[in-house]
């Protein structure tokens, strides 16, 4: 009998919380409620038939968004989302026994795409307060380190790392690769991408799925030493990102009044419903994303209930005790939230009153 490899039968797998029928308004998968630029949609609408008939050229692409990131192109692949440009480098750099540091909570697929390679996952939690547990990733480094994610702004808290202990981390661990998860940049403004080709481990990705609006084009960027990325190339497929995406790049990238005014607008709206939520007596942490956690306590599952049978999806996060992580739209979206949950924290005072 045929049989897969012992550690993709042991590996956890990822199931989609896409929600299903009745849901109008998805704010658990921290995508735009907005949508992507408007010159973007013309840009698509006008290809023609004969492009799609070819296989898209990724290069192109690529001298767009080095030039855009101030790098070099050989210094940058671009993958079919983010989530490819993770895979291919655990792949790369992950064998069998070799270790993973990573900060949870998490996003799922840093582990799973280590456990395809078989190797293993060191969880360092966060620090008080979701800080970066600094202490904890030096003192979780070993000879057997081979990768390290720091993701900055973090998922799914908001917490930020400093650059200052970011380039600790580097340092400390010259033989491990270390990827800096940007994906969301854009709504925070710090990075280490001016450090590609000066530090030989460092690895950025970003993605064009938050601020751009673009998650359903699947468009992603890995950037790093050149020599690295060479390696990575060997990996990644040579029609890995399709033709929609490659020929709407540029549109996307020049449009940044339609970037900055969104970002601007989901940040405020962002800040308006922390200071809301907390006026009810609930706990939000600071956040430099897209969306904002919220500790909802033993009303979780009566909130996360309710908001589905109005419509709106939240995200549930069981790893976070009594949180939920709420993707941020338009003001008006948000204050349909509201409007959902205050009779829902109405009805159960006692347990509202023993979150103050």
């Amino acid at each position: 009998m045929i049989k897969p490899r012992k550690c993709v039968l042991e590996m956890k797998a990822y199931h989609s919380p896409l929600p299903g029928p009745g849901i109008d308004l998805r704010l658990d998968m921290n995508e735009s409620t907005t949508g992507c630029s408007p010159r973007v949609l013309k840009k698509i609408r006008s290809l023609d038939a004969k492009l799609l008939a070819l296989y898209p050229r990724r290069e192109s692409g690529e001298k767009l968004v080095a030039d855009f990131l101030g790098i070099k192109t050989g210094e940058l692949l671009l993958t079919n989302g983010a989530d490819e440009g993770i895979d291919v480098l655990s792949r790369a750099y992950l064998d069998s026994g070799d270790e993973l540091i990573i900060i949870v909570p998490a996003f799922a697929m840093y582990e799973i795409f280590a456990q395809i390679s078989g190797a293993k996952t060191v969880r360092v939690p966060a620090g008080p307060d979701f800080s970066f547990p600094l202490d904890g990733v030096l003192q979780a480094i070993t000879p057997r380190t081979r990768l390290i994610v720091i993701t900055n702004p973090h998922n799914p808290t908001g917490a930020v790392a400093s650059r200052k202990d970011i380039l600790h981390v580097l340092e400390a661990a010259p033989d491990a690769a270390v990827l800096l998860d940007e994906a969301y940049f854009d709504f925070y403004g710090e990075t280490l991408m001016d450090q590609i080709g000066k530090i030989p481990n460092l690895f950025v990705a970003r993605t064009f799925s938050k601020a751009y609006g673009l998650a359903g084009l699947r468009l992603g960027v890995m950037a790093g030493a050149a020599d690295q990325i060479s390696v990575l190339r060997r990996i990644a497929p040579p029609f890995n990102v399709n033709a929609f995406a490659i020929e709407c790049l540029a549109e996307a990238l020049n449009d940044r009044e339609f970037v900055e005014h969104y970002v601007s607008q989901v940040c405020s709206t962002r800040e308006w419903l922390r200071a809301a939520l907390e006026e009810m007596g609930f706990k939000c942490w600071p956040s430099h994303t897209n969306f904002l956690l919220a500790n909802f306590g033993e009303l979780r599952p009566a909130i996360l209930d309710g908001m589905t049978k109005k419509g709106i999806a939240l995200r549930n996060r069981p790893d976070c005790d009594g949180c939920v992580r709420i993707s941020i739209g338009t003001q008006q979206e948000m204050e349909r939230v509201l409007a959902v949950l205050k009779p829902i924290v109405a009805a159960r005072p006692v347990a509202q009153q023993a979150l103050r």
